[in-house]
């Protein structure tokens, strides 16, 4: 479902109804989370594009997706990425079921607020590119040889 325009609240809706992830209006409540949205929401929180999924990497092998979001036509899985190299559903839900949460913008609805370590995954994916923005290897005005 696409953001409403604001039409329907005559301009008095401070909230955002489109961004980098759709929160919600308050007279309309929550609005649906797309896979535009859920992009966005992934890349804007540590989630990288990795073989055109976002995706989250392991700490030791920042190249390698170990979690992503598979999208489908109706639906988004959530995959996680077993030993032997094959991705396992670990589960999955209709775009008209996700919405973002009030306050932190995670999709509700996936399971993510319920996996464990995915919230520490997640802080470590987004540490990291942080730091890779600020330049990698500089800290405190020095440079790592």
């Amino acid at each position: 479902m696409s953001p409403p325009d604001m039409a329907h609240c005559k301009g008095a809706c401070h909230l955002p109804h489109r961004g980098a992830y759709s929160l919600h209006c308050h007279c309309l409540g929550y609005i649906d989370m797309d896979k535009d949205a859920l992009t966005g929401w992934a890349l804007a929180n540590g989630w990288q594009m990795i073989a055109g999924s976002p995706s989250l990497t392991k700490p030791s092998s920042p190249k390698e997706a170990i979690v992503r979001m598979a999208f489908k036509a109706t639906v988004v899985n959530l995959e996680v990425k077993k030993p032997a190299g094959k991705w396992e559903k670990v589960s999955g839900q209709s775009y008209g079921k996700i919405t973002a949460d009030e306050d932190t913008g995670l999709p509700l609805g996936l399971g993510l607020e319920t996996i464990p370590g995915f919230t520490m995954l997640m802080r470590e994916n987004k540490d990291r590119m942080m730091f890779a923005k600020m330049g990698g290897t500089e800290r405190a005005g020095r440079t790592r040889f």
